[in-house]
Formats: structure tokens, sequence, C-alpha cells
């Protein structure tokens, strides 16, 4: 009971996998307090990762994607308030405040309201899509089905993801992936290493235009075209800009709380003066332990932890535990799981290993400049990212992680024996 002899309230806006996930693993921990989730969208809590994917293939339905069900919700006494997106945090009154008047007064806040795709500064014309929602998976499956030529603005893992699907499903009369940068994934892979990438869609009949800047799309009869900074153009039924996301943090502007580039937060993921006040996910930008500066990253994986660590502190406010993860990302592109943990690309040093298929199966590892192991890039080779994981929560040399997964790569399961 709080002074006043209520019940406390927690309050969580942002209805992903943040804020499912932070729900939940409140009540696991033991908060006993009322526990509201706040969401923008209609749609009961949804994945968002399967929409490139599986959703937009066609092979995983709406319900396949939910992840709190009414019931399940009642069952862990979670309130849904779904459809009303908050508008302003109140931090002094302790409320938000929701875009239909009404105020929700909260004792602890969990900010998770995600990103948003970076829009399109070419306009949006019928045809052309992003992609972050149900609603926008929705409308980008039905014009694929369409057919006609697709074109992915951005090779990023978006891009990249929904080229891989759009070429597998054979729908759209041919696909092209464009992006300023020479590379597909430029940002977390050294050129040499992103090349193999850029040949694995090319390898599937995806046309790519890498080191093209887009200048432009205009309507073109009854599609589009694509303009590039070399003069051609490319014609599109369908167009997909993926381009990069922002903070969905415009809403606490004027709170009092700070926002530069998502809510900074200090090491157990507290709002900068507001103890209170909490930020998961892709909007959380929060101070790292090891880094020893902000970091704020948009990764599934990310959130989930982030969230059970809020709900910890939440829960136990003597037992503080600072938020302190090794980054893991993966992405399905095709028949390739790729995976990535730790520091990748840029300047680092690097070494690459062969699986047991070498043209579908490989790791790449990167090394600091001291020779400690730093990260890794895996493509279909559980065991090397299991290994690469594990090396990341202490200090260890590139040599010894080598050394590790060629041993385990060097052994085979004894007869009659089944494989792991």
């Amino acid at each position: 009971m709080t002074a006043s002899g209520r019940r406390p309230t927690a309050v969580i806006v942002g209805a992903s996998v943040g804020g499912v996930r932070t729900a939940k693993a409140l009540r696991s921990a033991g908060y006993a307090g009322e526990i509201v989730l706040v969401g923008a969208e209609d749609h009961l809590p949804y994945d968002r990762p399967p929409l490139s994917k599986t959703f937009l293939a066609g092979t995983a339905t709406r319900e396949d994607l939910t992840l709190l069900t009414e019931d399940a919700a009642d069952a862990a006494r979670i309130r849904l308030e779904l459809g009303t997106p908050a508008t302003a945090v109140d931090v002094a009154g302790r409320a938000v405040e929701l875009a239909d008047g009404r105020r929700l007064g909260f004792d602890e806040l969990v900010i998770a309201t995600g990103a948003r795709p970076r829009p399109s500064p070419w306009g949006a014309p019928r045809g052309l899509h992003v992609l972050r929602t149900l609603d926008d998976g929705l409308a980008l499956r039905e014009d694929l089905g369409r057919g006609g030529p697709l074109v992915v603005i951005g090779a990023g893992f978006v891009g990249a993801e929904i080229a891989a699907t759009a070429a597998e499903i054979g729908g759209p009369a041919g696909v092209t992936l464009v992006d300023p940068m020479p590379v597909p994934l430029s940002r977390v892979l050294d050129p040499a290493v992103a090349r193999r990438f850029a040949d694995l869609h090319t390898g599937r009949g995806v046309a790519t235009r890498f080191g093209a800047a887009v200048t432009g799309v205009e309507t073109s009869g009854d599609g589009l075209v694509v303009r590039l900074d070399d003069g051609t153009g490319l014609p599109a039924a369908t167009v997909v800009v993926g381009i990069g996301a922002v903070p969905n943090d415009g809403w606490l502007r004027g709170s009092g709380l700070t926002i530069a580039d998502g809510v900074v937060c200090d090491r157990y993921c507290r709002a900068r003066g507001a103890p209170n006040i909490h930020a998961v996910g892709d909007v959380a930008r929060w101070f790292h332990p090891r880094r020893r500066t902000l970091v704020r990253a948009e990764h599934w994986t990310n959130a989930v932890e982030q969230a059970d660590r809020v709900a910890h502190n939440i829960t136990h406010p003597d037992d503080l535990q600072a938020h302190d993860p090794v980054e893991y990302i993966w992405t399905d592109q095709y028949d390739w799981r790729i995976q990535l943990v730790g520091r990748t690309g840029g300047s680092l040093d690097h070494v690459t290993l062969s699986g047991a298929d070498p043209d579908r199966s490989f790791a790449v590892l990167y090394a600091h400049s001291s020779g400690d192991f730093a990260g890794a890039v895996t493509v279909n080779w559980p065991r090397a990212v299991i290994a690469c994981r594990k090396a990341l929560h202490a200090p260890v040399s590139l040599d010894t992680v080598r050394e590790t997964i060629t041993a385990a790569a060097s052994r085979r399961p004894r007869a009659g024996m089944p494989g792991r």
C-alpha cells in the first residue's frame, strides 16, 4: 500500500515487446499493485520482427504475432488500455495524459514507446511504404500481392529482410535493393564482410544498386519511378523506404525529462532526475557501464533484457542492478540466420572461420587493438555464436575464442549418439 492507503500503480506506456515483457516481469517479480499497459494501436500487443519476414510472406498470422491475449492479461491482472496513445507526462503530478483526455495516475512509470521509421523525404505517394506496425505490414503485403516491381530503399536490417522475403515469395516482378553506401549493413559490418551479404542477395535474383543515392520518387502512370543520382530511374509498383528509425519521444517534450535521442537514463534505466520513471527498448538511452557512455539500442533482445532489469529494480529498490548487456542482434535472410554479438565492423581487426559448409556457414571474429575479443558475426553456426556470447562476459583474447570455436567444430558426435 502507498502512504495514502491505496494500492500502488505501475503504468507502462508502449505495448510492444518491451512494454509487455515489463508488465509480465513485474508480476513474476512479485509486484502486487495495479499494472496498466497503454498502447496506441487498437491491436492486441504483437511482436514486430516477423513483420518483415514470416508475416510479410503470409506464413504467419496476426494471432501468431500476439504477445499478450486478453485472457492472459486478465490472468496476470494486467489492465489493457489500447487504441488511445499517451500524449504527455505530468512528472510532478505523477500522471500520464491520454489522447481522449483521461489522466492515469502512477507510482512507477515505464516508457516503452519504441521508435518509428524515419519518414520518407520523397513524400508519401500511393504505393510507397514504411514498415513498423501491423497495419503497415498488412498494407505492404496487399500491394506486393498485386505484383509489379519492388524497390527497397535502404539496405539495413529491415530493408534487406524485406528484399529477401519478397524475392522468396516471388510475388513482385523483380526486386531492387538501393543504398547510398557501397555495401549493405554498413553500420555494423566492414566492407569486406558486407560484400558476402551483397552477393547473397544478387545470388538470389535481387538487383542491387549500392553506392547510389535516391534523389526522388515520382508518380508515373499507375506506378512509381525511383530516381537515382546517376540519372537513372527505377520503375516500381511498390516502394519501401527503410532508412532508419527515430525514438518515439516527441510526446514527452515539455515534461521536464531529459530527452536527447531518446529518454536519457542512468545505468539502472531510471530517467535522469526522476527515479520513479524508467525507460526500456528503442526509446531508452541509458548509461552503459562497460562502454562508459550513453547508448540507445534498437534491438529486440535489448528490449527484453532491459524490461527484466527494470522490473527487478522497481520491485527490489534496495538491490538495484545496472543494465550492462552484451549486444546481440539477429536477422533472417533467405536460409541464412545471421547473428551479431558484441562490437563488429568499423576499423576492428578480424579473422574468418569456416563452418561445416563454408559457402553458407562461417564466423567473422573481431578484435580490439589490444587483441581482446570484441565481437562476431556468425552465419548458420549456432555453436560459434554461443561460444562468442559467453566469451564477451569477461576479457579474453581473439586467439582464445578462435581456438575454442575451432576445437568445438573439430569434435564429431560419437557413433550412435545424436548431434547437438
